[in-house]
């Protein structure tokens, strides 16, 4: 999740989330009558996070005491952690069809429809379908149902200039933001993460990059990425754990590619062939359902919009390595409700940071 700036209205009737000693109230003490609210400002940076080994596989049963965060160089104390396995998941499956991809939308659509029957878990992780060329759309609410996305993936079709940006930003402000929730006790408790499969060549958006990323990280999104682009492609790499990584060139999508996959905690891919993606899949699959949450208060937080770099370390464990964003946005959030609608306060399943009467 995105920090969270929330301005906490807390009625009399209500009890704050961190409560003084019990002493005899002064005048100016006093409960405040009916009607009247306070305001107090809680600002938690939370960080989702995944840790590999040195063979690059999940390791899934550390403790908070094997962790160390920093927050621009700064070490940071941190007030909530968890570990967070099988979540349902919320998918996002965002499909360039802009004319600069022609050529490989049979590529796309076998890729997504490989990820979805891969990863998806009938009624318990939802997906939605949407397209971009000119602008983005939605073909395919979410829903369970492996046929029906298959179905409205297949018949897609190319045309159009290409608006990365304003995609992810829909995707995220519109579905990805109060994705559907599951039955239980903890409805609110889900992993959203967002495949996107196109070139990188933005030349539509309204919106930057920057205001794309800052949007996925304040919803809590994590980006996997997978390149359409078949320049620089070195076929001599027969390793099946490197295939889906055997350009030795990046273009300028490609570095754009990666950028939003890293700056979001997610990884990015450069196959050749869809079948180079089988194993991928099954990692990014692992990887949702095994992953760790930390929240920390900002020492000398300052709302100043200023980008803040994240730090996330193993100390006592060498050759581990934690993939989790880089970084967030020092911004306040428009209201009470928008701090909410856009991902604050601690991790999921953990106290949250915006707390309600």
């Amino acid at each position: 999740m995105f920090p969270a700036s929330a301005a906490l209205a807390q009625q009399s009737s209500g009890s704050t989330s961190q409560q003084a000693p019990p002493s005899a109230p002064t005048p100016s003490q006093q409960a405040p009558r009916s009607g009247q609210t306070f305001k107090r400002e809680v600002n938690l940076v939370d960080v989702l996070f995944t840790v590999l080994n040195r063979r690059n596989k999940l390791v899934a049963d550390l403790a908070e005491s094997d962790f160390k965060v920093f927050d621009e160089g700064k070490p940071q104390e941190i007030r909530y952690f968890s570990r967070q396995t099988d979540l349902p998941l919320r998918i996002g499956m965002l499909l360039d069809t802009s004319n600069s991809i022609r050529d490989r939308i049979k590529f796309e659509q076998d890729a997504s429809v490989s990820f979805l029957f891969s990863v998806l878990r009938r009624n318990k992780d939802e997906a939605f379908v949407m397209t971009f060329d000119d602008e983005p759309q939605i073909i395919q609410p979410f829903t369970s149902d492996t046929g029906a996305l298959r179905d409205q993936i297949m018949g897609t079709r190319a045309g159009g200039g290409t608006a990365i940006y304003d995609a992810i930003y829909e995707a995220c402000a519109k579905q990805l933001n109060h994705p559907p929730r599951p039955p239980g006790d903890q409805p609110d408790v889900v992993r959203r993460v967002m495949i996107l499969i196109s070139d990188g060549e933005d030349n539509l958006s309204i919106h930057t990059r920057g205001e794309a990323i800052e949007l996925a990280q304040r919803t809590s999104v994590v980006i996997y990425t997978i390149s359409t682009s078949t320049q620089w492609v070195s076929l001599e790499e027969t390793n099946p754990e490197k295939t889906s990584d055997r350009k030795y060139h990046l273009t300028e999508g490609d570095k754009v590619l990666q950028d939003l996959a890293e700056e979001t905690g997610g990884r990015a891919f450069f196959p050749y062939h869809v079948d180079d993606l089988d194993q991928s899949f099954q990692d990014i699959g692992d990887e949702l359902r095994n992953q760790y949450s930390i929240a920390y208060q900002p020492a000398n937080y300052v709302m100043d919009g200023r980008y803040h770099k994240i730090r996330v370390e193993v100390p006592d464990h060498k050759g581990y390595q934690v993939r989790a964003r880089r970084g967030y946005y020092a911004r306040a959030n428009r209201d009470a409700n928008a701090a909410s609608d856009l991902g604050s306060g601690a991790p999921q399943g953990t106290p949250q940071g915006t707390a309600k009467p």
